[in-house]
């Protein structure tokens, strides 16, 4: 199937040229819009179709593998099923590149797309959402809806639980550069070590993966600091049996702290000190928006987040 970012390839303009020729005319010169039409035809271009229902939604995630995604997708599928649609998933590997294609190729195919933790820029996002009706989950950009947990309120929990245990020098192992969601912990984060008068490094960026975390806990163990916060729970348990085959003592020498709280957090070695959300909900919740979309004037809603205390962290160890 030809898409948007086909036509652009060929053309040898930007992608959203090509979406103003086609649905904006008057946005664009006259010139620029004849020759993207003209290569439209030439590569058998069909646009989206419009007022046809075809009962299929769609979710793409950054990694189907990450458990964390389970009950994302669980309660996604259940309110769509609900709802009387099939829901669809797809899985982006952790690639721009890959989402964006993607999701041209399913925007003919289904009703409503959701995008969870895009990596995609705002510009690209508005393109998508110019074609069929579009949600967002840990990923915010102005004037679309979405739904996010509280990194504010997770993160500020964290601070205050290592705080309380004597640790006054952190390190966060940071997730990818393009990720939306690792910023806002990052800034979170930062904000709370500044109120609390304590110092928090940042390492990486790491890909939210068991094996990265292997690399994450070296560079963490490099710089003296006594806790590290990890992006994800993955990162997080990698780390941990890093620091195990190391020998280093978890919480003795080194607290570890995730987000998420994946399935397998709480029987790992040792069980992981994470931030928990109501994940399913936030699946059923981004149906819900979807589906009613026309109706509601692009709402963002922020879930709660609170941190649960396992045994991965513990006082810092002094003398």
């Amino acid at each position: 199937m030809v898409t948007l970012h086909d036509v652009a390839r060929e053309a040898d303009v930007a992608v959203s040229t090509v979406s103003r020729a086609l649905s904006n005319p008057d946005r664009v010169s006259r010139s620029t819009r004849d020759h993207v039409l003209l290569v439209a035809r030439k590569l058998g271009y069909q646009p989206p179709r419009s007022g046809v229902r075809t009962q299929m939604l769609a979710m793409l995630v950054h990694d189907v593998t990450n458990p964390y995604n389970f009950g994302l997708i669980r309660g996604a599928e259940a309110q769509a099923r609900a709802a009387g649609y099939t829901l669809m998933v797809g899985d982006s590997q952790q690639s721009p590149e890959l989402e964006s294609a993607h999701a041209d190729r399913l925007l003919s195919s289904v009703d409503g797309l959701v995008l969870s933790g895009s990596r995609l820029p705002e510009q690209r996002l508005r393109e998508l959402a110019d074609q069929r009706r579009l949600v967002l989950f840990n990923r915010e950009a102005s004037g679309l809806p979405s739904v996010v947990m509280d990194s504010v309120g997770g993160s500020r929990q964290i601070i205050d639980h290592l705080v309380a245990l004597g640790h006054r020098r952190i390190g966060y192992l940071a997730g990818p550069l393009e990720s939306w969601t690792d910023d806002e912990r990052w800034r979170a984060l930062s904000a709370a070590a500044d109120d609390l008068g304590i110092e928090i490094v940042r390492h990486g960026p790491f890909l939210p993966t068991l094996d990265q975390g292997f690399a994450a806990a070296d560079v963490g163990l490099g710089s003296g600091v006594s806790a590290m916060i990890a992006f994800n729970d993955l990162l997080a348990i990698g780390a941990l049996q890093r620091l195990e085959r190391r020998g280093v003592d978890v919480p003795g020498e080194m607290s570890v702290v995730g987000y998420d709280d994946i399935f397998g957090s709480d029987f790992c070695h040792p069980p992981l000190t994470t931030v928990t959300g109501p994940v399913e909900d936030a699946g059923r919740t981004l149906i819900d928006l979807l589906l009613g979309i026309a109706n509601r004037p692009n709402p963002q809603i922020t879930l709660p987040t609170q941190l649960r205390i396992r045994d991965s962290t513990g006082p810092r160890r002094t003398g």
